[in-house]
């Protein structure tokens, strides 16, 4: 039997097969070349500085929103206090509870709004244009100098709308296992002796993965949509006013700064933290009601109806946590729309040497 010598690589790049040189580069198809990086940068350059952004500003305001739950959900202490209970109960790794699921999948769901956004944003911008016979609105807002107008702000405000509705069906389920795992051991406290406890308190010190399989066992699969139309409500008003504030505010500092840039830094800054603000004050009893109710369905064994809350602007036990909310949505929204944009803008200035 004759010996067959195994394929040996050459320092040359080439490949030797049973003594028979084979010509093979390193940059295989399977390893994009630096061309087809950036071209794929380029392309996709909304997804990739949205996850980005997304990730850093989840990180700098989890524990906030950790406290605004506890302030919502549990007896309704002050700011301080609260820290310091949630601190004597769990440490300082309370504050990150539930930390998993925001970082994974809140990711998905800012990625998939932002993506939705953008896409509707010029298609609006198409559909006012024609059927106003003007400008685009979008034509208008990068003309350096211009200022807000009525087909502008609807562009922004419808475009908001159907990505806040389009993406509820992700964002719900994985809101609801991070805000049970905030407040798993506010539940547990009920009154051992009411028959529903016994259901709540299987949420307590349990992960976002625990809490899904829980949460599943108890009140089957559509369990992970319990609220979904409140958050449906929630999230087409609030990301409505969220896009409409920020794309005109930012316009009108731009202005008001006679930069030639329509992504300023500052302008994206204020403009990012002042859109949080408005549109948690527009929809925050939507959103305290919404909590309330998924812990009441949650608490409650499959089965029992639970009533729906009522919404009411004038209940004051409705605005608990609103100043922290406010406090960490600024500081949330800056930071967002600030790495955001800067994300964007470099990957804008790449060369792209392969044109579609």
């Amino acid at each position: 039997m004759s010996h067959i010598k195994p394929p040996t690589l050459n320092h040359d790049d080439t490949l030797t097969l049973h003594n028979e040189p084979i010509t093979m580069t390193r940059n295989s198809s399977l390893t994009p070349s630096p061309e087809q990086a950036k071209h794929w940068a380029k392309r996709h350059r909304t997804t990739i500085a949205a996850s980005t952004s997304t990730l850093l500003a989840t990180a700098v305001s989890h524990p906030i929103d950790t406290v605004k739950m506890q302030m919502q959900i549990g007896a309704g202490n002050p700011f301080v206090r609260s820290v310091r209970e949630m601190y004597n109960t769990g440490g300082i790794r309370i504050f990150y509870k539930g930390f998993l699921a925001p970082m994974a999948t809140y990711t998905v769901v800012r990625t998939a709004n932002f993506e939705v956004y953008q896409r509707a944003k010029y298609a609006f911008s198409s559909a006012i244009g024609k059927a106003t016979g003007k400008e685009a609105p979008l034509v208008t807002v990068n003309r350096p100098g211009s200022t807000p107008t009525p087909a502008t702000v609807l562009c922004f405000g419808a475009a908001g709308a159907l990505a806040g509705c389009l993406t509820t069906f992700l964002a719900c389920p994985f809101e609801l296992m991070k805000n049970t795992a905030q407040v798993g051991h506010e539940m547990a406290k009920k009154d051992p002796t009411r028959a529903f406890n016994t259901v709540g308190q299987k949420y307590e010190g349990k992960g976002t993965i625990m809490i899904a399989k829980e949460i599943i066992t108890q009140h089957g699969l559509l369990g992970l949509w319990k609220g979904a139309r409140l958050h449906m409500v929630r999230d087409t008003i609030g990301t409505s006013v969220y896009f409409m504030t920020y794309e005109s505010l930012k316009q009108l500092i731009v202005k008001y700064q006679g930069s030639s840039s329509p992504t300023s830094p500052t302008a994206v800054a204020i403009a990012g933290g002042a859109c949080g603000i408005i549109s948690w004050l527009t929809t925050y009893n939507i959103d305290y009601v919404k909590n309330n109710y998924q812990r009441n369905c949650l608490e409650t064994a499959k089965g029992q109806k639970v009533m729906m809350p009522k919404i009411n602007y004038y209940d004051r036990t409705q605005l608990r946590g609103l100043s922290v909310t406010l406090f960490r949505s600024c500081l949330t929204n800056a930071v967002l729309f600030s790495s955001f944009e800067y994300v964007k803008k470099r990957i804008n200035n790449l060369d792209d040497p392969i044109a579609d």
